[in-house]
């Protein structure tokens, strides 16, 4: 099934190169967030797929995940960088320096971890990256029974002979990409040469190899864990049990892999290909992932107005504001003056003379205007939070990002103000813009509110574009 369906797809691919500018980003895209999610949800990591994609799309952080899942995403996707780079120069063979490396810069930092010891014991840990183990590793199997990897002492020798192996045999050209992957990947998980990261290592090896074939990388989707690893073990038995026995496999020994990898490679020739066509690249899974954003966005509905609700939203709001003053930078150099301005407005209360004075009637008051220039919304953001209010009455908040005096239109100079805004509303908050009809509504959830708040922004930002453009020539001197 699998090879002669490969070459049928990896001829089509190499006949579609190059791929459009934009057809390129989305498939990347994609690909990025797919692999940095799965490969690191395999291990336990517990980002959303949502937290992620606002990680790495927007190099944002929310939600009480640990901080180190956040900075072991982030190095993951540097680590996806490395593989790519290193995949470029096809004379440049594989070294241990470089696996090193690429488990220094996924771990981060030395850190500790609880443990057992091989008759059971817990233990602490120490775990120093890019460092050979220095402790035996070990799995528990299903049935109970402990399966080894190398032993500390024969692992040096065991990396150095896998990367004179891969080498050669890349040199032969005899195994077909996928072939050769599967293996590199095989005998080097049992070794598994580090205290931790060997499963994320192992994967990337698998990329790096078919990259430097000019071949789409695959992701294993973490949801397909427990087949994998079944898979995995299965050539355990064919192979042998002991640490030397996988660290010289052979072809035959793992054939259940490669054809797991061969699908896997299959399914990621077929969405390139999508991609490379203009066309759509969702896939099954894609619509169950939104369908769980929505109804984490819908479940929060219960978080009602309240001044805590109100103060996290406002600080998400700015946080959006920051967002929307980075990418919109660049519209300074056409303007003489830039500058924000921050203008929250709140309900007071008072009595006036009415048919029924005990009734108190309910009037907006604006509660401060501050100006800052362009480039100081964390300052707005400061001064707002020294203001003495209570939460509760705001009603909303705009920030007006203001562009005066057009350099480029002559006489006919004109200003040009953006203004983003946000209603506290009793079940929720309502996210709008002055440039376009639609808005969003969020529940009170903060990462919500960052994460679809961007979405929108990112909409809001292109209309903007589009709309100075369009003035810009109306007010041109050549018109």
């Amino acid at each position: 099934m699998g090879i002669s369906n490969i070459k049928q797809l990896y001829s089509e691919w190499k006949s579609l190169q190059p791929l459009k500018p934009e057809d390129l980003k989305r498939w990347n895209d994609k690909f990025k967030l797919e692999f940095n999610y799965n490969s690191n949800h395999l291990e336990g990591n517990t980002l959303t797929y949502g937290q992620t994609k606002l990680l790495l799309m927007f190099g944002e952080t929310s939600g009480n995940a640990s901080l180190k899942d956040y900075e072991e995403m982030k190095a993951h996707n540097v680590g996806l960088e490395m593989i790519k780079q290193e995949a470029q120069d096809k004379e440049r063979p594989l070294t241990e320096s470089f696996i090193r490396e690429l488990n220094r810069t996924i771990l981060v930092q030395d850190y500790w971890k609880n443990a057992k010891t091989p008759d059971g014991q817990d233990i602490r840990m120490q775990i120093k990256v890019g460092e050979y183990k220095s402790r035996p590793n070990s799995v528990l199997t299903a049935t109970g029974e402990v399966f080894s990897y190398a032993s500390p002492e024969e692992t040096p020798a065991f990396m150095t002979s896998l990367v004179d192996w891969y080498n050669l045999e890349a040199d032969k050209r005899i195994l077909t990409p996928v072939e050769l992957a599967a293996l590199l990947h095989y005998r080097y998980i049992r070794i598994h040469p580090f205290e931790d990261g060997n499963g994320r290592i192992a994967r990337l090896l698998v990329n790096f190899v078919l990259h430097r074939y000019g071949y789409p990388m695959i992701v294993i989707h973490s949801e397909d864990k427990s087949n994998y690893l079944n898979i995995l073990h299965q050539c355990d038995v064919e192979a042998g049990l002991t640490p030397s026995d996988g660290a010289n496999a052979t072809l035959n020994d793992i054939l259940p892999f490669v054809n797991y990898l061969s699908s896997c490679l299959i399914r990621s020739l077929t969405l390139a290909i999508k991609a490379a066509k203009g066309e759509s690249i969702e896939e099954e899974g894609d619509f169950d992932k939104k369908i769980a954003m929505l109804q984490r966005r819908y479940s929060d509905k219960a978080i009602e107005k309240s001044s805590r609700s109100v103060e996290q939203a406002r600080s998400a709001f700015f946080e959006l504001a920051v967002y929307v003053e980075q990418k919109i930078s660049g519209l300074q150099k056409l303007f003489d003056r830039t500058f924000i301005t921050n203008t929250p407005t709140w309900n007071m209360a008072r009595k006036i003379n009415t048919p029924n004075p005990d009734e108190p009637i309910i009037q907006s008051h604006i509660l401060y205007t501050k100006s800052k220039e362009y480039g100081f919304v964390e300052d707005i953001i400061r001064l707002s939070k020294k203001s003495q209010v209570d939460y509760f009455k705001l009603k909303y908040d705009a920030v007006t990002f203001h562009f005066n005096h057009c350099r480029y239109a002559g006489d006919n100079t004109f200003d040009f103000p953006f203004c983003i805004y946000i209603q506290y509303l009793s079940d929720g908050c309502e996210v709008s813009c002055d440039i376009t009809s639609d808005s969003v509504k969020l529940s009170y959830n903060p990462d919500v509110l960052a994460e679809e708040g961007k979405e929108y922004m990112d909409t809001a930002c292109n209309e903007l574009l589009k709309l100075l453009e369009e003035k810009m020539n109306d007010k041109s001197p050549e018109n």
